[in-house]
């Protein structure tokens, strides 16, 4: 631990920082006058709720031999008040300096909170000294960046009044980051995003297609859609966050923002309130005002359980890649609506295959790519798990489309199952006239070709299988009617 008896609050043995350097050259042919700051991450104790600290540094560079000498400019007292602040608030301080030193140029006012700063009282008392090395990095460790630099050095603190050091050395590594490249990189990735937000409506569409009856519609289980719908939700709040801060690439956060606001409250909604609609209840003696309570219900309670999970989100921060698995659980309640209701093929394979391959590309991107623009270590074993987790749920929907949604039930414990081919008694087997094509049922004949509802009317086959992906009621005489 960094051992100091003047400023006991500096604490912190290691950590991140932020170096922002900008050089002049001078009239001496090889030397630069450098100026700027050094931010630093979490450096004091959690008790005074301070995230990082910040110091501003002058001196000089002398490029032929690389060396970089800086001491800190501490200014006069009343110049406080004008210069930037000091303390970076926890939690998200990360994405404001991310921001504020690699995009944009904008005051740092927007983003530094005014508070007392130990670091303001460290600079009147001691005498902070850098001293580094510059050397440039080689094309091939570059990852596609042009003119990278590494810097190491040492950052001492002698007091003035020769009491001691305020803290023990500090030794300072540090890489270069090139703004354009980042650029470019935050611009692809809206790019993948739109892409992806454009893909996602026409599976969409083709889903809405695929169950535009109401049979069909209340197959689907709005636990799914819903859940869906929350992750688009999040994903425009945070791609319109990330724009409004960034302020230079506002065009391309938005421009993503609005394709998952399109995504989002135009299909997605609109394809929850169709299976809400067709999952509900006939009741013709209710009015339109109890149609519109309940309908106010479904909206509370959607964008309740929205709000309620950026809370979460936020309360829970640490804990992100769980709260994700949970989130890319969505395929669950369909399976379990498929097992309980024995449906028939309520989601299209294309939609299934679609949703599941472009779902990942963003946390794909975020957490196994690793030269994404915001600089997270990817992690592969998370990746792995991610993808095997949705990617086990979309095989058990794809296996329930074509085996059925029963298939891995045993049959010991499956309830019984009305059979519309089940036997008839003999003394009805006469002509009769299937009401739906309206041509002859010879009942006489294999048992395949007619189907017997529990009300005792015959079909053909086809007719009435075709009748039920429509309406689940007997043509006949309007009675409810079971699973095939």
């Amino acid at each position: 631990m960094n051992s100091s008896s003047k400023f006991a609050d500096f604490r912190k043995s290691a950590g991140d920082s932020v170096i922002e350097l900008v050089s002049t050259p001078t009239k001496i042919t090889g030397v630069h006058y450098v100026q700027g700051v050094i931010i630093f991450h979490d450096v004091f104790d959690n008790k005074h709720n301070i995230g990082g600290a910040q110091i501003r540094v002058e001196g000089v560079y002398i490029w032929p031999f690389r060396q970089l000498r800086m001491v800190a400019n501490s200014g006069k007292e009343g110049e406080l008040s004008q210069e930037e602040d000091y303390i970076l608030s926890n939690p998200y301080h990360l994405l404001g300096v991310f921001s504020s030193q690699v995009f944009q140029d904008s005051p740092r006012d927007k983003i530094w909170r005014r508070k007392y700063s130990p670091i303001y009282e460290m600079e009147k008392h001691c005498n902070i000294e850098i001293a580094a090395q510059i050397s440039r990095i080689s094309s091939s460790q570059n990852d596609g960046d042009h003119d990278r630099y590494h810097i190491e050095g040492l950052m001492e603190s002698p007091t003035v009044d020769d009491d001691g050091d305020c803290f023990s050395p500090i030794l300072l590594n540090a890489t270069s980051v090139n703004i354009e490249v980042y650029y470019n990189k935050a611009v692809n990735y809206t790019l993948m995003v739109t892409f992806v937000s454009f893909l996602q409506v026409l599976l969409l569409i083709r889903q809405m297609e695929h169950s535009n009856t109401q049979s069909g519609a209340a197959k689907v289980s709005i636990l799914t859609i819903g859940l869906q719908a929350i992750m688009d939700a999040y994903l425009c709040l945070l791609h319109l966050t990330a724009g409004i801060l960034v302020e230079s690439l506002f065009n391309a956060f938005a421009t993503a923002a609005f394709f998952k606001f399109v995504v989002f409250s135009i299909f997605e909604m609109r394809y929850l309130l169709a299976i809400w609609k067709a999952s509900r209840p006939m009741n013709n003696g209710e009015g339109w005002e109890t149609m519109r309570r309940e309908l106010s219900v479904l909206y509370s309670r959607f964008y309740g359980i929205l709000l309620g999970g950026i809370l979460i989100m936020y309360e829970f921060h640490n804990f992100l890649r769980p709260i994700l698995l949970l989130l890319y659980s969505f395929w669950i309640p369909q399976i379990i609506t498929n097992v309980i209701r024995d449906s028939r093929k309520p989601l299209h394979p294309h939609y299934i295959l679609g949703m599941t391959v472009t779902r990942l590309a963003i946390p794909l991107y975020i957490f196994g790519c690793p030269h994404n623009f915001m600089r997270i270590e990817p992690d592969k074993s998370w990746c792995i798990c991610l993808g095997v987790f949705i990617g086990l749920q979309a095989s058990i929907l794809l296996l329930q489309h074509y085996l059925g949604s029963r298939w891995f039930i045993p049959r010991q414990i499956l309830p019984e199952k009305y059979s519309y081919y089940r036997r008839f008694d003999p003394e009805t087997n006469h002509t009769t006239d299937c009401v739906i094509c309206m041509t002859a049922i010879d009942v006489t004949q294999r048992s395949r070709d007619c189907m017997v509802t529990p009300c005792d009317h015959f079909f053909h086959s086809g007719c009435l299988q075709r009748w039920m992906d429509i309406k689940m009621e007997c043509p006949t005489c309007r009675r409810s009617l079971p699973t095939a």
